[in-house]
């Protein structure tokens, strides 16, 4: 099968490889498209995100058709239409035709949209999913979202909206960035351009002058210390990035804050892989419903190096202007 494949030295190239037989459990999918995270390009980069890397091909999110499966696969049939996060869980990564993953972390795709818009779902899906689950919110509580032009930011607000959770301060960097969200349904005086001066005086206007219950934390770094500084006396830090730095976690501790570690890892470490399938099934559901809509998406190009190197370049420059990036098979 195509592939692009990551070299002995470390460089990505167009390649050939075996295509992959599914296991007992296993179901084989060809690809219809797949979708980049930053995970991608900082797994070339950067140690921590390195020892992620399970085979040469990378690639973590895909939509497409069960081509064949294992003998004790009971949920599916050849035929049937899904979406998945495989992170590393797969026979290999999605920039390939196929891949092997295990029934338990799939779910059958949104009947109302695309192989491409299913595809940029299930990262940002299963992080903002997981954020909102565990947080349990209610109206009354107030909320800063940094970074919320993102995917996992614009998917989350789309959430926490359509569960009536209103009072939403949100941070963006650019005119284009706000116009979306107030496309999504946040007011003009709930988005903060970060670029601005007196950024943790305009953020503490935007909700009364009241620091906040809940601070989710999509950026990182300078942003931790921010969000840091205008939360409550034992509010909660939702940390997305590990990009706290030591004078934010000083303000925390000295805050006596709760710090919530948000990870998609974690199940597949302990090997529960039903947290990937029920999560993608009820943001089906969701979607279906029309609750929810997917993310917007940008298709860069189809299965090739060419695309692979461009989608990373954006994300690495952050110039997605809150697209999901998407390659077609």
């Amino acid at each position: 099968m195509k592939a692009v494949i990551l070299n002995k030295n470390g460089k990505l190239e167009n390649g050939f490889t075996e295509q992959p037989k599914p296991k007992d459990h296993e179901v084989l999918i060809q690809i219809k498209a797949s979708g980049f995270n930053p995970i991608d390009y900082q797994m070339l980069e950067n140690e921590l995100e390195r020892k992620l890397i399970s085979s040469p091909i990378l690639g973590r999110e895909l939509s497409g058709i069960i081509v064949d499966k294992g003998s004790e696969v009971t949920q599916f049939n050849i035929g049937d239409e899904v979406y998945c996060g495989s992170g590393s869980m797969g026979s290999n990564g999605t920039y390939a035709e196929y891949i092997a993953v295990p029934e338990a972390i799939v779910s059958f795709k949104p009947k109302n949209i695309s192989f491409e818009q299913a595809a940029s779902i299930p990262s940002v899906g299963l992080t903002s999913l997981q954020i909102f689950n565990r947080l349990k919110l209610n109206p009354e509580n107030t909320v800063l979202v940094t970074g919320a032009a993102g995917g996992v930011g614009s998917f989350l607000i789309k959430l926490l909206l359509a569960h009536n959770i209103r009072q939403i301060t949100a941070t963006v960097g650019s005119e284009e960035n706000r116009q979306m969200l107030l496309n999504l349904g946040l007011k003009s005086h709930q988005i903060v351009n970060y670029r601005d001066e007196n950024l943790i005086e305009n953020i503490l206007k935007a909700n009364n002058d009241q620091p906040f219950e809940y601070g989710i934390d999509l950026v990182g770094n300078y942003m931790s210390e921010v969000t840091a500084k205008v939360l409550k006396i034992n509010g909660t830090y939702v940390d997305v990035t590990a990009l706290v730095t030591k004078d934010a976690h000083e303000a925390l501790f000295n805050k006596g804050s709760l710090i919530m570690n948000i990870s998609n890892y974690t199940y597949g470490m302990i090997k529960k892989y039903e947290y990937y399938k029920n999560s993608l099934f009820e943001i089906k559901k969701l979607i279906e419903n029309e609750t929810i809509l997917p993310p917007q998406h940008k298709l860069v190009g189809n299965l090739s190096l060419d695309t692979v190197l461009q989608a990373h370049s954006l994300l690495k420059n952050n110039k997605t202007q809150g697209h999901k990036l998407i390659m077609k098979h």
